[in-house]
């Protein structure tokens, strides 16, 4: 891809997020432009609900699609991501105990030592999880085998979630369940005064890999023989999906499909492997299909707002099933 066509491409996503996100602060269940100018209420809605939401929705679609772009690279395997390998689900395990912590040692009153804790545990649930991917990775070349054991570690935790839902106490149920669903709207401008600074870290410190990602397309030996150390590549990976994973599901719940279909989709349409740009369509991309799902999960009805797992997967699932049967990703 030349430099022009990629600047030209990234101006178009760069405006369709701009409009995308001046039309989810604009609309929802209250269309601002029905209200009087001089209504307080404005300032509430906006300040206090639409903006912490719109951008919170830019965080959690651009870091999620990243991720799936950094687990397909590590993994080799296009079908890789964060939801289906179970990353989330290991990061929702560990919120669930995170919260009954904080619950029973009653901290809750503290506000950023108990969004550090849970944000904290998510990270290291999803660390811990990308890691035993890893090791099951070095044991096998089959990315069928890779998804399989992903699946299943994902079952395994959604069981042990359960669990832990089943013995929580009705306050601790509902909180699970409503977070589980997966929602932009529940983060405040002083949550994303935690979430930004670490999103944003882990943003840049990717985009520090991208020679050693380009070379590790070809073979790792390839890799070596440049001079790459493959092993610490390998665990910067796996750093800062962690982290990402864990902070936004931390604050947004697991959010589906994103993370896998954004870079397939990335891929198919402007045909190119290079990690630069995979990396700033990714971002661009995974952000403007967020926001079109919270959107939609707002104008879908004034009574109530969809969970955007909903949205997210009806959008999301149609792409991989769409690229499963294209001959040309390798399942092998």
């Amino acid at each position: 891809m030349t430099h022009s066509k990629f600047i030209r491409i990234v101006l178009v996503l760069t405006l369709f997020l701009i409009v995308l996100f001046i039309a989810d602060l604009c609309f929802g269940s209250i269309n601002l432009f029905s209200l009087d100018r001089s209504d307080a209420m404005i300032e509430t809605i906006l300040m206090d609900i639409r903006l912490p939401k719109a951008i919170t929705s830019i965080i959690a679609g651009s870091g999620l699609a990243l991720c799936g772009l950094l687990m397909q690279s590590l993994f080799r395997n296009p079908l890789a991501g964060p939801y289906v390998l179970g990353v989330s689900s290991g990061s929702s395990l560990f919120v669930a105990f995170a919260t009954i912590l904080i619950t029973s040692v009653n901290i809750s009153g503290f506000y950023f030592m108990g969004k550090s804790i849970v944000a904290l545990f998510s990270i290291t649930g999803a660390f811990c999880v990308t890691l035993i991917i890893l090791m099951v990775s070095k044991k096998t070349k089959s990315n069928v085998t890779i998804l399989l054991v992903g699946l299943m570690l994902g079952q395994i935790f959604g069981a042990m979630q359960g669990l832990v839902e089943f013995v929580s106490n009705a306050e601790n149920l509902k909180t699970f369940i409503l977070w589980g669903m997966g929602s932009v709207g529940s983060t405040t401008l002083k949550d994303l005064g935690l979430i930004a600074p670490v999103y944003i870290i882990a943003v840049v410190l990717s985009f520090f890999l991208i020679k050693s990602l380009n070379a590790i397309l070809l073979n790792e030996q390839y890799a070596q023989n440049l001079g790459i150390n493959v092993n610490r590549l390998r665990l910067q990976i796996i750093i800062i999906t962690a982290i990402l994973v864990g902070i936004i599901t931390a604050f947004c719940g697991p959010i589906a499909f994103v993370g896998i279909s954004v870079p397939i989709a990335s891929r198919l349409f402007f045909k190119t492997s290079h990690h630069l740009h995979q990396m700033v369509f990714c971002l661009l991309i995974g952000a403007c299909v967020v926001l079109t799902a919270d959107i939609i999960c707002q104008l879908m009805s004034n009574q109530f707002v969809l969970p955007i797992n909903t949205v997210t997967t009806l959008i999301g699932s149609p792409v991989v099933i769409y690229l499963l049967f294209k001959s040309k990703l390798n399942m092998q």
